[in-house]
């Protein structure tokens, strides 16, 4: 498992350094009227191809290693290729929206839900309980349900993780530890081959990140955004199929934040009458760069912008460390999870509008 990290990593930090030295070309053709954009200059956005690579290496070498005789009895096999068969649509449409920003949103959409049919019609995922005896009782029944329910996870993962990759940091950190969490359930399970492919995920960002953050050098792009989506998606719903014990409100903790960040903003908009499709910068995150983070005593006004961007990921990943800390506490215990699920909620409704309103603590403006 060690060696897959290595692997992981080394590529991923070598391949992002290759992006940042020789493909920023293609970084001007970002319109600097975007109102997500947070950033001066021409920054790379191929982050999510040097993670993609760095997956794929370690993925590859593991399954190899199985071949050889399996010296670290992870038991990877032939269906960690379907994986990256189902994580290949998503990523690669998310690479080329990058490149041309031309791809609408239907169409990604069209393409991650093709990698969520790939996942469940190749690899066999599904969903097979919910935690709750008369709702698995129907998935007993009906386990097209399930299948749609995994289909439609996949599909919208990738899209929530874009929503919050907005900042240097705030993803790619948020991406790595969910998949530490998810790997040290999986190993409290037994699962060792899943944790292997979680682990050397986490690498594979952490690789990237070195040139993420803080000086956002290379920004992950919708294709890291996908990548990220679609690999903690399938391991979410895999811990939860192969391990009777772990409960689907686990991962659903965890990911609770970008989650609930795509329900609540498709609802922000629809009541304003604007499509869930149209950027806006009144996203969570956005708002704290804005409203909280404004301690910055630089004259310049590039250096001002990168510093409040570097000032407000942390904010975002002490809030996501209050769902991953129960989430892993209480892995397997159903009713206390959908309880911390209801708390963040209500947390992040009255946080989002105390923003609003600017009725934010004077502590927290540092």
């Amino acid at each position: 498992m060690i060696v897959l990290c290595v692997v992981a990593f080394a590529v991923a930090l070598l391949a992002a350094g290759f992006i940042v030295r020789w493909v920023r070309g293609h970084a001007a053709r970002y319109g600097a009227a975007m109102p997500q954009r947070f950033h001066f200059g021409h920054v790379p956005r191929l982050g999510g191809a040097a993670v993609l690579l760095g997956i794929a290496a370690s993925w590859i070498l593991g399954a190899a290693q199985a071949g050889w005789g399996d010296p670290g009895s992870l038991r990877l096999g032939h269906w960690v290729g379907w994986w990256l068969l189902a994580l290949l649509p998503a990523a690669l449409g998310g690479i080329a929206e990058d490149l041309v920003q031309r791809l609408s949103v239907l169409y990604r959409l069209a393409l991650t839900g093709f990698s969520g049919l790939l996942a469940v019609g190749v690899a066999g995922i599904t969903l097979p309980r919910l935690g709750l005896p008369w709702l698995d009782m129907v998935l007993e029944l009906a386990p097209w349900l399930g299948w749609g329910i995994a289909v439609l996870a996949i599909a919208g993962l990738p899209h929530a993780f874009n929503l919050i990759d907005g900042y240097n940091g705030l993803a790619g950190m948020v991406a790595l530890i969910v998949c530490l969490a998810l790997a040290h359930v999986a190993l409290q399970v037994g699962d060792r081959a899943l944790a292997a492919l979680l682990v050397s995920t986490a690498a594979a960002t952490a690789g990237f990140l070195v040139w993420n953050y803080p000086r956002g050098l290379l920004f992950a792009g919708d294709g890291g955004a996908y990548v990220w989506g679609v690999v903690i998606a399938l391991a979410s719903l895999s811990l939860v199929q192969r391990n009777s014990d772990v409960s689907p409100w686990f991962p659903m903790l965890l990911l609770i934040y970008p989650v609930w960040e795509t329900v609540f903003s498709i609802y922000r908009k629809a009541a304003r009458g604007v499509s869930p499709g149209v950027a806006d910068a009144l996203h969570f995150h956005q708002l704290i760069y804005r409203r909280i983070v404004r301690s910055v005593f630089h004259d310049d006004e590039s250096r001002r912008l990168l510093m409040r961007n570097n000032r407000t990921s942390p904010y975002l990943w002490g809030f996501t460390l209050l769902t991953v800390a129960p989430a892993v506490m209480f892995w397997n215990n159903t009713l206390v999870l959908m309880v911390f699920c209801a708390v963040f909620v209500i947390s992040y409704v009255a946080a989002y509008l105390a923003i609003v309103r600017f009725k934010v603590p004077g502590w927290l403006r540092r």
